[in-house]
């Protein structure tokens, strides 16, 4: 399996490297690069409330941002309930990342971060985030449906996980936030 992550950037590149750069194939590296970011992120978000007794689970904040989302769908030509749902998967996908780190931290007291970062500083950057994923989930529209959709996912998610060296945790979550790009 290791051997399929490292090999399949380079067979990716490859085959992109033989189609002239006029004719090549629409992607969805970039909307998959945003949600391996926002995997990331997510480390952030759970050393901030790792030993405060915040929960991981915060519904007001997310339902701020469906809300957010369904509201800025309509003008990208996005149906609200689809990008909903791809939403509702980022969010879960970066809870997982919050409860394993948090698991992770108490069993291995050593790792668990030395400073607690402000909750209040990475919210905008989140905000953003969700912002450019909403963009590209309305410039990928005609991937996201196509029968294609699920191969050319598995290659970008394959690289992603390569290209941002997850662990894990994180490659699971990725798997996860991206359950929901395709809608065939």
């Amino acid at each position: 399996m290791r051997v399929l992550a490292v090999l399949l950037p380079v067979i990716t590149a490859l085959v992109l490297a033989t189609v002239p750069a006029s004719a090549s194939p629409p992607s969805l590296w970039r909307l998959t690069d945003l949600v391996a970011q926002r995997v990331r992120i997510a480390d952030q978000v759970a050393a901030a409330k790792y030993g405060t007794g915040s929960p991981i689970d915060d519904p007001v904040r997310e339902q701020q941002i469906y809300d957010s989302v369904a509201a800025r769908a309509p003008e990208l030509g996005l149906d609200p309930a689809e990008a909903v749902r791809f939403f509702r998967a980022q969010v879960e996908a970066s809870k997982l990342v919050q409860r394993g780190l948090h698991a992770r931290w108490a069993e291995h007291p050593a790792e668990a971060p030395a400073t607690r970062p402000d909750l209040t500083e990475i919210r905008p950057a989140i905000d953003r985030m969700n912002t450019g994923l909403l963009a590209e989930l309305a410039a990928t529209r005609q991937l996201r449906t196509a029968r294609t959709c699920p191969a050319r996912l598995l290659v970008a998610a394959r690289v992603a996980d390569v290209v941002h060296r997850f662990d894990a945790l994180h490659a699971r979550a990725l798997r996860a936030a991206t359950a929901a790009t395709c809608a065939v």
